[in-house]
C-alpha cells in the first residue's frame, strides 16, 4: 500500500528587492514622521525668553567661550606640578683601554655604566604661585563666557524690542488704514450728497497710499530685524519668527536706584571681574618674581653597572645658582609694572561701568516717563480731537483737512508710545548687562 507523504509549505524569503523597497517606504515615513514633528513645533519669537533659551544651546560664539573656559580650568593642575623627571645613561670606558676587547655598546662588556634618574624641585612657594596665577587666569576665560552671555541676551533683547515695535507699527498702520478707507466713505457720500468737495476723496486715498508706502517700510524693517535675531539664536535668516505676544515689563522704579545697581555692578560685572582676576595674577606673578631670587634643586640616584651586576651606588645634588642679578630685577620690575597696570585697568573698568550705568538709567527714566505721557495725556487729547473733528466734519463745520490732521495726531501718539516702550526695554538690557543679572 502506497501512502501519501504530507505536503510541506516552505516559506521562502523575500528578494532582495522587495527588501530595499521595504527599506525605503520605512525611511521615507519616518522622513516624513521627522517634517511633521518640525513643523508641529512652534516657532520661537512669542516672547523673549524663547529666543534666549534657543541662543544658550545654540549660539556659536557663546559655545566657543564656554569651551575655551573649560580648557583654562585644566591649567593649574600642570603648572603647579613637578617638572617631569629625567633619566641619563652614562656608559664609561666604550673602547675597554687596557683590556684585551674590542670597542662595544654593550654595558656589561664595558668598563661600567652609569644610570641616573634627577628630579628638578622649584623653591618653596614657586609652584602654589604658578598654579594660583593660572587659577586667576582661568577665572578670566570664566567671566568671558558671562559677559559673552550677557552681551549676547542684551543683543537678543534689544532686538526683540525693536522686532516688537515693527510689529506693533505694522498693526497700527493696519488700523490706520482701515479708518482711511472708512473716512474716504464717509468722503464720498458727502460729495455725492453735494456736501463736501471732491478733493476730500481724493486727499483720503492719497493717506492711504501713504499708508501703505509706510507699510511696506514697515515691513521690510521687520525683515531686517528678524533675520537679525535668527542670527543670534542661530538659525537660517530666512526662518519665521512667531509674532510677538508680549514685551518685558519694567522692574519698578524702587530695583533702579543708582547706589544699589551700582553695588550688584561691583559685585557681578564680568568686566570687573576679568580686571581684579588679571590682577590677582599679575600679583602671583610678582611673588614669582621674588621667589626667582632662590635656587631651583634637583636631585638623583645612580645605580653604577659593571660587567652584568650592580655594583656600587651614588647620589646627587645640584643647586642652580642665580648669579643674573640684572636680568632677575628687570623681571621683578616688570612683574610689579603689569600688577599696577592691572589695577589700574580694574579701577578704570569700575569707573566706565558706572558711568554706562548712569547714562542707561537716565534713558530709561526718560523713556517710562515719555511712554506715561504719551498714554496717560497725548493720546487721550488726540482721540478726544478726532471725535471732536470727525463729528465737526459730518457736520460741515470743518473741512477735510483738518480731520486728517486729527487721525495723524492720534497714529504719532501710539506710535511715539510704542518708540518709548521700545526704548526702555533696549535701556533696561543694557543695564542688565552691566549688572550682570536680570532686573
Amino acid at each position: 500500500m502506497i501512502r501519501a507523504m504530507p505536503v510541506r509549505h516552505v516559506r521562502t524569503p523575500p528578494s532582495p528587492i522587495v527588501l530595499r523597497r521595504l527599506a525605503a517606504a520605512c525611511l521615507a515615513s519616518l522622513a516624513l514622521a521627522s517634517g511633521a514633528a518640525h513643523a508641529q513645533a512652534p516657532a520661537p519669537g512669542r516672547d523673549v525668553e524663547s529666543l534666549l533659551a534657543l541662543a544658550r544651546e545654540r549660539n556659536p560664539e557663546f559655545a566657543s567661550m564656554r569651551l575655551e573656559a573649560a580648557a583654562a580650568r585644566e591649567r593649574p593642575e600642570g603648572a603647579g606640578a613637578f617638572p617631569d623627571p629625567t633619566f641619563r645613561v652614562e656608559l664609561m670606558d666604550i673602547t675597554n683601554a687596557g683590556m684585551e676587547a674590542s670597542p662595544s655598546l654593550n654595558p656589561s662588556k664595558i668598563g661600567s655604566t652609569k644610570y641616573t634618574v634627577m628630579q628638578m624641585l622649584p623653591w618653596f612657594g614657586k609652584r602654589d604661585a604658578m598654579r594660583e596665577a593660572a587659577e586667576a587666569d582661568a577665572q578670566v576665560a570664566a567671566t568671558k563666557v558671562d559677559a559673552t552671555w550677557l552681551e549676547l541676551s542684551m543683543r537678543i533683547k534689544s532686538a526683540y524690542a525693536q522686532y516688537y515695535l515693527a510689529s506693533e507699527n505694522e498693526k497700527l498702520t493696519q488700523e490706520v488704514l482701515e479708518l482711511m478707507s472708512r473716512l474716504e466713505k464717509v468722503a464720498q457720500a458727502r460729495y455725492a450728497g453735494g456736501l463736501a468737495a471732491q478733493q476730500d476723496a481724493i486727499r483720503a486715498q492719497v493717506e492711504q497710499t501713504t499708508m501703505r508706502t509706510d507699510l511696506v517700510m514697515i515691513e521690510a524693517d521687520k525683515r531686517r530685524v528678524s533675520a537679525r535675531l535668527n542670527a543670534l539664536v542661530a538659525r537660517p535668516a530666512s526662518a519665521p519668527l512667531a509674532a510677538p505676544e508680549r514685551i518685558r515689563p519694567l522692574p519698578p522704579p524702587a530695583r533702579l536706584v543708582l547706589a544699589d545697581l551700582e553695588e550688584r555692578a561691583r559685585a557681578r560685572n564680568p568686566a570687573i571681574a576679568a580686571e581684579a582676576a588679571r590682577a590677582r595674577s599679575a600679583g602671583k606673578m610678582v611673588e614669582l618674581a621674588d621667589l626667582n631670587r632662590y635656587p631651583d634643586w634637583t636631585i638623583g640616584l645612580s645605580p653604577v653597572q659593571m660587567g652584568s651586576k650592580i655594583a656600587e651606588w651614588e647620589v646627587m645634588l645640584e643647586v642652580s645658582i642665580p648669579l643674573q642679578q640684572g636680568s632677575r630685577r628687570a623681571k621683578e620690575r616688570e612683574a610689579r609694572a603689569m600688577l599696577d597696570a592691572a589695577n589700574a585697568r580694574r579701577e578704570a573698568a569700575s569707573l566706565g561701568v558706572h558711568g554706562e550705568l548712569s547714562e542707561s538709567l537716565a534713558g530709561l527714566d526718560a523713556a517710562r516717563r515719555t511712554e506715561a505721557l504719551a498714554a496717560t495725556s497725548l493720546l487721550p487729547q488726540a482721540e478726544l480731537t478726532f471725535q471732536s473733528a470727525l463729528a465737526a466734519y459730518e457736520n460741515g463745520k470743518v473741512d477735510f483737512a483738518t480731520l486728517l490732521d486729527a487721525q495723524r495726531q492720534i497714529l504719532r501718539a501710539k506710535q511715539e508710545r510704542l518708540k518709548a516702550q521700545a526704548e526702555a526695554r533696549m535701556r533696561l538690557a543694557e543695564i542688565e548687562r552691566i549688572v550682570g543679572e536680570d532686573l
